[in-house]
C-alpha cells in the first residue's frame, strides 16, 4: 500500500523566515549566516516584505526548530562568535536552483504573489535580470522543476489584470483556479487571440514595471500619496 510521502508545506511565519535567509546571504553576504536577533529584526521589516509581520522572539525560534527537523535550516557555531547562528539549506532541498532562479524565489517567499515586472524590479537587489524575458525563463525553470513545481503561473482572469507569479512552498495559493488551469509564462505570453493581445499584455507588464519604479522613488524621497 503507497502513502504520501509529501513533505507538509512551509507556515506563514517558515516562508518569511526562509525568505530572509535567502535574501540576507545574497544582500549581506558579510553578516550571514544569521543570528536570532536578526532574523527577527529580517522577518519584521516593514520594507521589501508583504505583508508586514510583528514576530516575536519566541514565535520565530519555534519556526526555526520545526524547520531544523525538516532541514530547511541548519543551525550553526561560528568560531568566536558567542550566539548561534543560523543558515538555510536550500541547496540540499532543491539542489538544482542557481543563483537567479533562488533571488525570485526569496522576492516570491518575502512578497506573495507578483507580476513579472513586478518581480524584476524587486530582485535587483539579489540579482539583476537584464529584460523580462530573462525573468521569465527562470520562473519557467521553478514552474518545470523536475523533483515538482516550486512556483506557478496564475493566469489573467477575475481579480487579476495580468499574470502573476506565486512560490508553492507554503501549498498551492488560495483562491486561484484548480491546478490544470494554472499555466506556463510561455503560454501566459501568448493568448489566443495572438496580435493585439500579445501587444496589450506586454504593454500591461511594462506598466506595473513603471508603477513599481514610481513608487519605489516615491519611497526613497518620503513622498506620500
Amino acid at each position: 500500500m503507497e502513502t504520501d510521502t509529501a513533505p507538509p508545506p512551509l507556515t506563514a511565519v517558515e516562508a518569511r523566515i526562509l525568505g530572509c535567509l535567502i535574501e540576507k546571504e545574497l544582500t549581506l553576504p558579510d553578516h550571514y549566516p544569521l543570528t536570532l536577533n536578526a532574523l527577527v529584526s529580517a522577518c519584521n521589516q516593514s520594507t521589501n516584505r508583504e505583508p508586514v509581520m510583528r514576530l516575536d522572539e519566541s514565535e520565530v525560534q519555534r519556526a526555526l526548530e520545526n524547520m531544523k527537523s525538516r532541514g530547511w535550516v541548519f543551525q550553526v557555531t561560528v568560531v568566536g562568535a558567542r550566539v548561534q547562528k543560523y543558515r538555510h539549506n536550500l541547496k540540499g532541498k532543491l539542489p538544482r536552483l542557481e543563483k537567479p532562479a533562488a533571488a525570485l524565489l526569496a522576492v516570491l517567499l518575502l512578497r506573495g504573489s507578483q507580476t513579472v515586472g513586478e518581480l524584476r524590479l524587486r530582485s535587483e537587489r539579489l540579482q539583476a535580470f537584464p529584460d523580462l524575458k530573462s525573468v521569465e525563463a527562470e520562473l519557467s525553470g521553478l514552474i518545470a522543476y523536475p523533483e515538482g513545481p516550486v512556483a506557478a503561473c496564475l493566469p489573467a482572469g477575475p481579480g487579476r489584470r495580468v499574470a502573476q507569479y506565486a512560490q508553492l512552498l507554503t501549498g498551492e495559493p488560495g483562491g486561484i483556479a484548480p491546478q490544470e488551469e494554472i499555466i506556463s509564462p510561455s503560454s501566459a505570453a501568448q493568448p489566443d487571440n495572438a496580435g493585439d493581445q500579445a501587444w496589450k499584455q506586454r504593454m500591461e507588464l511594462e506598466i506595473e514595471l513603471l508603477k513599481s519604479q514610481i513608487n519605489r522613488l516615491k519611497v526613497r524621497l518620503g513622498v506620500e500619496d
